[in-house]
C-alpha cells in the first residue's frame, strides 16, 4: 500500500515504502531475496543556508493561477492540521548536496540503450534479471516496450486499458541544460501537437480514467484541456495536486504568486464514458530525488474505474509498476540494482 493517511481530500502517500514493499520478496534463480530503495534519496530537506536568487525576469500574474495556489495551500494547512503526530517524520541526517550528488551519480550510472526491446514478469512475485548484460529489478505482473511511445503504441493495438497515466517530456529548462552539457543524459522533449497526435484513442477502454502529470506553465495545462485530451477522444474531469514536502512535512518551497515556482505539480484528470473522480484531492509525499520519478497513483485511480482488476498503461515510464504496461525510452531507468539494497 502507498497510503499511509487519508482524510476527506488529503491524501498521503509513502513512495520510498510502497517500492520497498514491492521488492521484499524477490525471485533470482533458486534463491529469494528483498531489495530496497535507497533511503537517502527520499531525505529531502531544505537548505536554509541556500538563498533564492531573485528572477530579474517579470514575471506573468495570472488570476486563475494565484486563487489555484491559495486553495492548495488552504488544504495542505488542513492536511497538516488533521495529519496524525506520528507520521510527521523527524529531520533528515543527509545533506542536500548529498542527496543532489547521489541522485545525479545514479542517473548518469543509468543511461542504457533500450530501444526495441520488450519483456516482463507474469509471476505474482517480482524477480531480478538481466538485459543486455545488466541487472534490473521487475515487478509482478507488468510489461515494459521500450521506444517511441507513438510506435509502442501501434505495437498495442488491440489492447485495451482502464486506467492510462502519462508524464510527458514537457519542454523544461533542467533537461535543456542536461541536453547541454551531455546529450546522453537527456530524452527528448516533445512539443505539445506530438504529444496529441500518440494514437492513444483505440487503446482506452469503453469507460477508462486518464491521469496526465502536467507541469504548472499556462500554455501546458491548456494543451492538454484543449489539444491533447480532445485528440485522444477524452472529456476533462478536473485537477488534482501532487504537493511535495521535506522529510518533516513542509513544502520544498513557499507557496508563490503568478508562475513562479509552486511546491506542487498537477495531476490533470480526463475519462471516457462513465467514471466519476472528487473534484479536490491533494497529495502529499516526499519526492523521489531522482528526475520524474513520480510517485504511484494506482492505487488512488482504481476505485473509480469499473472494474476490480483494472488494465493499467502508463506513457512515458521510467520506472516499472505491477500490474501496469509501461512504455516509453527508458521503463528500466530506476529499476538497476544499483538504486537499491540488497536486505537479505
Amino acid at each position: 500500500m502507498s497510503v499511509q493517511y487519508q482524510n476527506n481530500c488529503n491524501i498521503l502517500v509513502d513512495h520510498s515504502g510502497y517500492i520497498n514493499n514491492v521488492y521484499s520478496k524477490v525471485s533470482s534463480s533458486d534463491e529469494r531475496k528483498a531489495f530496497k530503495i535507497d533511503q537517502c534519496l527520499f531525505n529531502i530537506i531544505i537548505d536554509k543556508e541556500l538563498k533564492e536568487v531573485p528572477n530579474k525576469k517579470r514575471k506573468l500574474q495570472n488570476q486563475e493561477l494565484n486563487e489555484e495556489c491559495s486553495r492548495v495551500k488552504n488544504m495542505y494547512e488542513q492536511f497538516l492540521k488533521e495529519l496524525p503526530p506520528k507520521l510527521k517524520r523527524s529531520q533528515a541526517k543527509s545533506s542536500s548536496s548529498e542527496v543532489r550528488d547521489l541522485a545525479l551519480k545514479l542517473f548518469e550510472a543509468t543511461v542504457f540503450e533500450h530501444s526495441g526491446i520488450n519483456g516482463g514478469n507474469n509471476s505474482d512475485s517480482a524477480i531480478l534479471c538481466s538485459v543486455k548484460d545488466e541487472q534490473f529489478l521487475i515487478p509482478a505482473n507488468c510489461r515494459f516496450y521500450c521506444g517511441c511511445v507513438k510506435e509502442q503504441c501501434v505495437k498495442l493495438n488491440g489492447s485495451k486499458f482502464d486506467i492510462v497515466v502519462a508524464d510527458p517530456p514537457w519542454w523544461n529548462k533542467y533537461i535543456r541544460r542536461l541536453k547541454h552539457a551531455n546529450d546522453k543524459l537527456s530524452y527528448s522533449m516533445m512539443y505539445n501537437e506530438d504529444i496529441a497526435s500518440i494514437p492513444v484513442r483505440n487503446l482506452l477502454s469503453p469507460n477508462c480514467l486518464v491521469a496526465m502529470w502536467c507541469t504548472n506553465a499556462p500554455s501546458n495545462i491548456a494543451a492538454v484541456k484543449e489539444l491533447i485530451f480532445p485528440r485522444w477522444g477524452v472529456e476533462y474531469l478536473t485537477t488534482w495536486y501532487w504537493l511535495k514536502v521535506t522529510t518533516n512535512m513542509e513544502p520544498l518551497c513557499d507557496f508563490s504568486t503568478g508562475c513562479k515556482k509552486q511546491p506542487y505539480e498537477r495531476i490533470i484528470l480526463g475519462k471516457v464514458g462513465d467514471v466519476t473522480v472528487p473534484e479536490d484531492q491533494l497529495i502529499v509525499s516526499v519526492p523521489s530525488a531522482l528526475h520524474s520519478h513520480k510517485p504511484p497513483l494506482l492505487e488512488l485511480l482504481s476505485p473509480y474505474v469499473k472494474t476490480s482488476n483494472p488494465q493499467t498503461l502508463e506513457l512515458f515510464a521510467r520506472y516499472l509498476l505491477p500490474n501496469t504496461t509501461s512504455v516509453g525510452f527508458e521503463p528500466l531507468k530506476w529499476q538497476h540494482v544499483s538504486l537499491y539494497e540488497k536486505v537479505s
